[in-house]
């Protein structure tokens, strides 16, 4: 079987993740990376010991195109150059929110195969994706959303309590991280910020993957770089036992249940975790559900976990690519995923 052709636009806290990721699987090859600013990012993963040493590079255009050979960097043209010679399969595009919708025009011409990230609107692609709820939806589409990572979130630990029990209503009250670790540049510094709409977006995404499910969500932004957290209040349509719920995330891929008990008492100490377990760059893919926060009373169920926002939508990611060029297989896909990623389960 030939191997998937991928190229990713965009080299930020995102691309850097799905390039690396991509060079990871045995099924997919990375042809180029492109961008349009020399960024200590771009330069950094090309080094000698970078993840993406020899990697083409190109320009995500010609304004692009300039800048970088300007700074010195070797690009080998624009991307419009790599996708007009039929090289590519796939774009992901992982550039900031509202260019993806830009750039949308120049995929259709060349007829490749697109992957948007969550900051677009819904509206950019066919399917709005969560590996584990919708991959079916996605199967063969041209262009594929991968929600966001607070909505990855909610999709995986919404369906499978949906699966298991029955899903009624779902309020969510999210506390977000201010901004990825890097930027220095934005965020509250002693604040915290309410989202001023209600709901906020994060339930109406969540019901673009998975429609019959009625959620409202509030947010604040906080001073912190580390990761979201989300208190979750689902209403079932029948009575449960915590141990039920505590069994189903046990079982579910992709999800973690970590102990307060065991030292686990907030996002830093679950983090560390990562870095000791020497994830590239201390990622977590998957959801982190304390079990202390599970509770039971009734038909109402409710749970905290914690959301690493840099890196669980890598996975997703991986997925799509396989669901947009017709791998039918969504748990075959899944399981391939978590091994070259190391997701244990």
């Amino acid at each position: 079987m030939n191997k998937i052709r991928i190229a990713i636009n965009g080299i930020g806290t995102v691309g850097k993740r799905i390039a690396h990721a991509v060079k990871l699987q045995d099924d997919m090859e990375l042809i180029a990376i492109s961008d349009v600013a020399p960024t200590p990012t771009l330069r950094t993963v090309l080094e000698p010991n970078g993840p993406l040493y020899g990697v083409d590079l190109y320009a995500s255009n010609k304004w692009g195109l300039e800048n970088l050979r300007n700074a010195g960097m070797y690009v080998n043209g624009t991307l419009e150059d790599l996708l007009k010679n039929g090289a590519v399969d796939v774009v992901v595009d992982a550039t900031p929110a509202g260019i993806g919708e830009k750039n949308k025009s120049l995929y259709e011409k060349y007829g490749v195969k697109a992957i948007f990230q969550g900051g677009e609107k819904s509206y950019v692609a066919q399917v709005s994706f969560n590996a584990i709820a919708n991959y079916e939806d996605a199967i063969g589409k041209q262009f594929i959303r991968v929600v966001s990572c607070n909505t990855t979130s909610l999709c995986r630990t919404l369906w499978h309590i949906d699966k298991a029990f029955g899903v009624d209503e779902v309020f969510v009250g999210l506390v977000r991280r201010a901004v990825d670790m890097w930027n220095d540049k934005k965020g509250p510094v002693d604040a915290i910020v309410p989202d001023l709409k209600f709901p906020s977006h994060h339930g109406p995404d969540v019901q673009t993957v998975m429609p019959w499910i009625r959620i409202k969500t509030l947010a604040v932004k906080v001073p912190t770089t580390l990761a979201h957290v989300h208190q979750v209040h689902v209403r079932l349509k029948t009575e449960v036992s915590r141990e039920d719920v505590i069994s189903v995330f046990n079982y579910a891929t992709r999800i973690l249940v970590f102990k307060g008990s065991e030292g686990y008492t907030s996002t830093a100490t679950i983090i560390e975790r990562f870095r000791d377990l020497l994830r590239p760059r201390h990622d977590m893919y998957e959801v982190a559900v304390w079990e202390e926060t599970i509770g039971v009373d009734d038909k109402d169920i409710y749970w905290m976990h914690a959301v690493h926002q840099e890196s669980i939508i890598v996975p997703e990611n991986i997925d799509a690519i396989r669901a947009a060029i017709g791998f039918e297989d969504k748990w075959k896909s899944i399981k391939k995923t978590n091994e070259s990623l190391g997701i244990q389960k």
